[in-house]
């Protein structure tokens, strides 16, 4: 199995691709070891020294260092992801649904309207950088997100919602004034 590796906006973070699938049609971000009790691939990626965080996304991982130096880090990374999918292990286990907070079928066309434009403008474009960025709410003209995987803690991730994104949703959907990170 070849593993490729890119380097991402967060300098402390490297994207794994392994040429297949990881999570599907799902995310999922660990932030440390206990969060990580359903994931058998992300628990085995904090054994390794200086692993901080796990963002496992449709195919590639992105692995979070807690200041330990790459070249250092980066073999034993890529042999616990190999190692892991080779053996045919689960990535994530199987759980129940969550009542998700972002909303559902009782979404407002306000609301719908901005999950459209985060599912098919900004999530893909962020992915590519080894991230994800989560529809939190949206409450008096203030739309809430939650940055994942390599957006969480990039330098340039203020500059990402304030530029980028906020600009993008004040465009499209007038209700809009302002974008803030939960």
């Amino acid at each position: 199995m070849f593993i490729e590796t890119e380097r991402t906006p967060n300098p402390a973070t490297v994207k794994f691709l392994p040429g297949r699938e990881i999570a599907g049609d799902r995310t999922a971000h660990f932030s440390d070891r206990e969060s990580a009790a359903r994931s058998p691939l992300a628990l085995r990626l904090f054994d390794v020294d200086g692993v901080a965080a796990v963002f496992l996304g449709a195919d590639f991982v992105t692995v979070t260092s807690d200041g330990t130096d790459w070249q250092a880090m980066k073999p034993a990374v890529l042999g616990a992801i190999m190692e892991h999918l080779s053996e045919g292990l689960p990535v994530i286990e199987a759980e129940a649904p969550a009542p998700s907070a972002a909303g559902g079928e009782d979404d407002d066309e306000v609301v719908q309207q901005i999950k459209d434009l985060l599912d098919t403008r900004v999530r893909p474009a962020v992915a590519q950088d080894g991230g994800d960025i989560v529809y939190q709410g949206f409450e008096d003209g203030v739309v809430y997100l939650h940055m994942q995987g390599s957006c969480a803690g990039c330098p340039s991730s203020v500059a990402t919602l304030k530029h980028g994104i906020e600009n993008l949703l004040r465009h499209f959907v007038p209700e809009v004034t302002e974008v803030r990170q939960v």
